[in-house]
């Protein structure tokens, strides 16, 4: 059961209502402006945290890029030095096979009978009288005895000759 309040009490107690309204709102207040402090301090935090990752981003993409043009780069180098390789081969083949060429064309010669004699000659005085001598393909001769075989053939001779000037053939097609 609810008793009512003596008659003027409830004008008594409008400055405690009063005061506990103010207090209340000052209260909630108080509140809603942490909060709002708060929450302004969380988005900074997190702009500066969007934008540490935007910088590293940034960073990673530029760090990313250069390597692939650095890949890019190297592998075009790769690619011209295979194609000079390539060009010099096809040089260093041709110059053997013109030089081959070249000798085999001596065969023609009015010297090549005598200078066949010469080879063959050689040939005897390295494996011995008894050795087997016989046509190389290309002029000169081959001559073989039991476990040794000589060949003095012009195209051989032509061969080993471009073979000892190593790397200084090279400058006939260097830039």
């Amino acid at each position: 059961m609810r008793t009512s309040l003596p008659a003027g009490a409830t004008t008594a107690l409008d400055p405690v209502r009063a005061r506990l309204l103010r207090d209340a709102r000052a209260d909630a207040e108080a509140v809603l402006a942490a909060a709002a402090e708060d929450a302004a301090a969380q988005l900074r935090d997190a702009e500066a945290q969007a934008e540490a990752i935007l910088a590293e981003a940034r960073r990673q993409g530029a760090a990313d890029a250069e390597a692939f043009r650095a890949a890019g780069r190297a592998r075009t180098r790769g690619d011209a030095r295979t194609r000079e390789l390539a060009a010099r081969r096809e040089c260093w083949e041709e110059l053997r096979r013109q030089v081959v060429h070249g000798v085999e064309e001596l065969r023609g010669a009015p010297a090549y009978p005598a200078l066949r004699a010469r080879l063959a000659a050689h040939v005897r005085r390295l494996l011995g009288p008894e050795c087997r001598i016989t046509e190389a393909p290309g002029g000169g001769v081959v001559g073989a005895a039991p476990g040794r075989r000589i060949d003095c053939g012009l195209d051989a001779f032509a061969l080993r000759a471009l073979d000892r000037t190593g790397t200084e053939v090279e400058e006939l097609w260097a830039p």
